[in-house]
């Protein structure tokens, strides 16, 4: 009987809150590897990572939550490379195979340009508007049959056995008024214009061409299977993209890696969360700070109230006591750190950002108990599910001033990796285990467009180069990132099942912090009414925190909440009966 394949997830030796070790390191993540993978698969998706994270190097990169974008970078300019040098190839023989064949192959040029204009004509968009589907249909079946027809008229000069001179009834004469249709197409007046060696040289570089598309497939089809492979894309130092001779790279690779995972963020100021992923019910609550005059009354600060909540949140990784040492769950990985957010705009060089740990440090102790506005602190609770390719981060932020508590959460979702990239395996082993005839057909339909679609790749690679020479962004003011390769290559929705995960992710963090507050503020000797009714007052969501002091209240979209006295159990939502039904 087979079963399903389970990644092995390491255990964790211990029971308690302590800091967990990663199951696999961020170079190493499962994300990681298909965001590399996509970088051989999509030349849009591969030009926008270059772009962003070498072409402007000003620019900060974003936080990269589970995966490693210096990594990323590394595949996305081998694979650059790989495809331009097989476009100039392609180009070369087209440009020889004109010359040798006498301007033959010079007739295929314009169908192959149509053919690789038309999904540039469709766009990227899963239904395209009539506008552009209508033309893109016109280019891609003009250039189908004018190629066809070409190959064709090919195809008789190379089999034709040329005119007989004496018999001028096979002689085509355009001025005679005789001349019809079939005299035209007829194979003796095709082998008049055309010369059966000129035909086969121009088929020999046609095959020629088909060779080089499978070749580029099937180089494609090796990394992925080898160094891309799960089995050895762990082992970063022998990766071949790591070890580009490129200085310019060497160089952003050590400052992405320095950057990323740091816990001093430089963001832009209109995308401060960049990288973090969507938005995922953020929602703030001020409550005034009443004396309980059954208490004795405590200093109460942001760092108090903190350090309330992070043990509550600890204790989330603590399985279940009958749940034994083989339970799967992420929450026992669950990250906890504070991180302080500073805009990039004021530096001189990108070398100036403070990531120093002494930086952070007097960073972090004045940011904490400020009202901010630029410079924000946050508790910075994350969860890496499904091998880091859902990843669930929530930025909780407190502040005490003027008696009152502010308290913001603003949860963000990651979602899966593009589902494409996710089958470049299944592509690679389908492609090198196919039969000879398969990989026969599948390079020569790449063969009509190859030469257009060479034109566009060596163009963009151009335009690279001059954007790089004359852009000046070597010289450029520092700023804060412009995108997240995470995000750019990270598909609009989840499934069900990884839907449902970060439900739970939410509800466990978001109740735990709510404890966490409400526990702060009664051992300070503050009353918590206040706090538990705001919280009901602002609930809109369907992720039920929890009961606090003998009410009920919901985070989330569409749910709602009540106070009750009922005991024990959660209140009914609006609409159903005692029963909950």
């Amino acid at each position: 009987m087979s079963t399903a394949y389970v990644p092995q997830q390491p255990q964790p030796v211990v029971a308690t809150g302590a800091p967990p070790t990663p199951p696999v390191p961020p170079h190493a993540s499962e994300a990681t590897r298909l965001l590399c993978a996509g970088a051989y698969l999509d030349s849009g998706y591969r030009d926008r990572v270059i772009e962003e994270l070498q072409l402007n190097e000003q620019r900060i990169v974003a936080p990269s939550l589970g995966f490693d974008a210096a990594r990323v970078l590394a595949h996305a300019l081998r694979a650059r490379r790989f495809e331009l040098l097989w476009a100039g190839a392609i180009l070369g023989l087209w440009v020889v195979g004109g010359v040798l064949s006498g301007g033959l192959l010079a007739f295929f040029i314009w169908p192959s340009v149509a053919l690789a204009l038309a999904p540039w004509i469709r766009g990227r968009a899963e239904q395209p508007p009539l506008w552009r589907l209508v033309p893109a249909f016109l280019a891609r079946w003009w250039g189908r049959l004018s190629f066809a027809v070409m190959l064709v008229f090919t195809l008789i000069a190379a089999f034709g056995s040329g005119s007989d001179s004496g018999s001028s009834s096979l002689r085509y004469d355009p001025y005679s008024d005789s001349s019809s249709f079939t005299d035209v197409f007829s194979p003796s007046t095709i082998t008049d214009l055309i010369e059966p060696w000129r035909a086969w040289l121009g088929l020999g570089v046609l095959a020629l061409i088909a060779w080089c598309g499978y070749a580029q497939r099937n180089q494609v089809s090796r990394a992925l299977a080898a160094e891309l492979s799960p089995q050895r894309f762990g082992d970063a130092a022998n990766d071949p993209a790591e070890q580009a001779d490129n200085p310019r790279f060497q160089r952003l690779k050590q400052r992405i890696r320095l950057e990323q995972h740091a816990p001093l963020i430089m963001y832009h100021e209109a995308r401060p969360f960049c990288g973090a992923g969507a938005a995922y019910d953020t929602w703030v609550l001020a409550v005034e700070l009443r004396p309980d005059e059954e208490r004795k009354q405590q200093p109460l600060s942001n760092r108090t109230v903190l350090e309330r909540i992070r043990p509550l949140l600890e204790q989330l990784r603590v399985p279940a006591e009958f749940a034994g040492p083989g339970v799967r769950d992420r929450l026992r990985w669950l990250e906890i750190d504070e991180c302080v957010f500073l805009p990039a705009e004021g530096l001189l060089t990108r070398d100036q950002a403070p990531y120093t740990p002494q930086a952070f440090e007097e960073h972090r102790a004045r940011a904490v108990e400020e009202g901010a506005e630029k410079r924000r602190h946050f508790l910075r609770i994350r969860v890496g599910g499904w091998e880091e390719e859902l990843v669930v981060t929530v930025f909780v932020r407190i502040h005490t001033q003027g008696r009152m508590l502010m308290l913001e959460i603003a949860p963000h979702v990651l979602t899966p990796v593009r589902a494409d990239f996710k089958d470049a395996d299944r592509m690679a082993h389908r492609f090198r285990h196919n039969n000879l005839a398969g990989k026969a057909a599948g390079a020569a339909v790449l063969v009509p467009s190859s030469v257009g679609r060479s034109l566009g790749q060596l163009g963009r690679g151009l335009v690279y180069v001059w954007r790089l020479l004359t852009g000046g962004y070597a010289g450029a003011l520092p700023d804060g990132p412009g995108l997240s390769v995470r995000e750019l290559g990270a598909a609009p929705a989840g499934s069900t099942f990884q839907e449902m995960d970060v439900v739970r992710y939410l509800k466990s963090v978001q109740d735990r912090v709510a404890n966490g507050v409400r526990a702060a503020l009664a051992e300070s000797g503050y009353e918590t009414g206040e706090f538990v009714q705001k919280v009901v007052n602002i609930s809109n969501g369907d992720v039920n925190i929890g009961r606090i002091e003998g009410s009920t209240f919901a985070v989330g979209s569409g749910s709602s909440a009540a106070s009750s006295s009922v005991s024990g159990g959660a209140v009914p939502p609006k609409g159903a009966d005692s029963s909950g039904k």
